[in-house]
């Protein structure tokens, strides 16, 4: 079915549209001379109503023929035979309502009055319908158009959820090797300790685990998360760590992909605590500025041991995960400061619903 044809509201435009056409036709008749603009009116409505029908035809030749190269010919006798046949209603229907009007008695004569612009209403209906081609052809080409950018669109959001699932499929094993390392360690000083160590890995495993295929959790979550983790290394240093937590309330719900911060304060216990003899402090800051969120992750660290070149596995993968989720519209910084080591992200606060 003609798409026009199943919404009410679009054939009701369209037809309205003729109205512009009917009155062109009644002025090229009128201007040709031998019949007035009434006469010319009175015979061109009815037929231009049924005509208006006749040029929705076009859309199937159309979506059966597409153009190109080697159809020109097939395109010429299709197009050809279809205006003839079309045009040829348009002129039946002007003669028959002129007819009609005439044996009522209405306006004697129009039939003769018609008779010498026949031929010139006939050619007018072949460049109208060939019009009406040429016009379905451009939407069909139009619609095409945006059905590839959907498909396109769709095929990026595809590639960004499959690359997004790769980064945090490589992130887990990652992390757990780290942990498992550490546990390790602490057995031979402390197995009680290494115990406790065990324990809280596991809770902590349970709860990222329990976030299945979630594509994004609150904020609240993610903190939660993160200390968590804290709490392992918490086993494991003692008072040598330390957290210090500036959280805004207003960003407690904002939407965020999952361990997002885990890595950072991986790294922070890693690359700075670990360094230290006396220890030192991880801050963790979320502050939002308009609809965006800006979380900080600082650490003290040894000024004499060398700071690696180049971000880390874990690091690497939270700036391709911003730049996979957000784009442009969210920023990765990642520097040592003074004597403290800051990673700061930026990305906006989003309000769709939560995976």
């Amino acid at each position: 079915m003609h798409p026009l044809l199943e919404s009410s509201r679009r054939l009701g435009l369209y037809l309205l549209a003729w109205i512009p056409l009917l009155a062109l036709l009644v002025y090229v008749m009128w201007a040709s001379g031998g019949i007035t603009w009434m006469d010319a009116a009175v015979v061109l409505a009815p037929s231009c109503l049924v005509y208006a029908f006749a040029c929705l035809s076009p859309w199937y030749i159309c979506s059966t023929l597409p153009l190109g190269p080697d159809r020109w010919q097939s395109l010429a006798i299709t197009f050809g035979m279809a205006s003839t046949a079309c045009s040829l209603v348009l002129v039946g229907g002007a003669w028959l309502t002129a007819s009609a009007v005439a044996g009522a008695g209405r306006m004697a004569g129009l039939e003769q009055r018609l008779h010498g612009h026949l031929a010139l209403l006939f050619g007018m209906g072949v460049l109208l319908y060939l019009l009406s081609g040429g016009l379905h052809y451009a939407a069909l080409a139009v619609e095409a158009s945006h059905e590839a950018e959907r498909q396109a669109a769709e095929a990026r959001t595809l590639a960004r959820e499959a690359e997004l699932q790769s980064l945090r499929n490589q992130l887990n094993p990652h992390f757990l090797f780290n942990s498992l390392h550490s546990i390790s360690a602490l057995a031979t000083q402390d197995g009680a300790r290494a115990r406790e160590m065990c324990i809280r890995l596991a809770d902590f495993l349970r709860s990222s685990l329990g976030l299945g295929s979630r594509e994004s959790i609150p904020l609240r979550e993610e903190l939660a998360l993160a200390r968590s983790y804290l709490e392992v290394e918490q086993v494991r240093f003692g008072e040598r760590l330390r957290v210090v937590e500036e959280v805004a309330a207003a960003c407690q719900e904002c939407p965020v992909p999952p361990l997002l911060l885990q890595p950072l304060v991986e790294n922070a216990v890693k690359h700075g605590v670990a360094g230290m003899l006396e220890g030192g402090a991880i801050r963790l800051a979320v502050e939002q500025a308009g609809g965006a969120v800006s979380i900080t992750v600082e650490n003290g660290f040894d000024p004499e041991m060398p700071l690696p070149r180049k971000l880390g596995i874990g690091l690497s993968h939270v700036r391709r995960r911003l730049e996979v989720r957000y784009g442009e519209q969210a920023s990765f910084d990642a520097g040592v400061y003074g004597r403290v080591y800051r990673v700061v992200l930026r990305f906006p606060c989003e309000s769709s619903s939560l995976a």
